[in-house]
């Protein structure tokens, strides 16, 4: 089943983009990459997209920045952001808490944890259509 819901994947190890990106495409998401924070926001000025993954430690601009820059009044409508990490410390459990729509997840992150959880806030956030299985 083909999905109109957009997924924006970032992280700076390709073979995580890769395999997150063809495991969301089967799923029926139609999925974008960016290599780091820098490039998702490039991204994000280009088009909407429901659902932002990020990694927390990117070089350029890291998974924290970026959310701090998608929650700021730049981007209308905010997507939700789900964070996964490696680092998953006290502080990087407070900061996603303090966020609206925010998921921490650690690394390594079940794929198919991952498609549910989306489906979840999808759900959640109002948007009714038939989600992909």
């Amino acid at each position: 089943m083909k999905s109109s819901y957009s997924i924006l994947i970032v992280d700076d190890e390709p073979k995580v983009l890769r395999i997150t990106r063809l495991s969301l495409e089967k799923a029926g998401y139609e999925v974008a990459t960016a290599g780091d924070g820098e490039e998702a926001l490039a991204k994000l000025r280009e088009k909407p997209f429901d659902v932002l993954v990020t990694d927390v430690n990117m070089p350029r601009m890291s998974g924290e920045q970026l959310c701090a820059a998608v929650r700021s009044a730049e981007f209308d409508p905010t997507p939700l952001i789900f964070v996964a990490t490696g680092r998953t410390g006290q502080n990087h459990r407070a900061w996603a808490n303090s966020l609206e729509n925010v998921e921490l997840m650690e690394k390594p992150v079940s794929l198919r944890r991952l498609i549910a959880r989306i489906a979840e806030c999808l759900e959640a956030a109002g948007m009714t259509e038939e989600k992909p299985e």
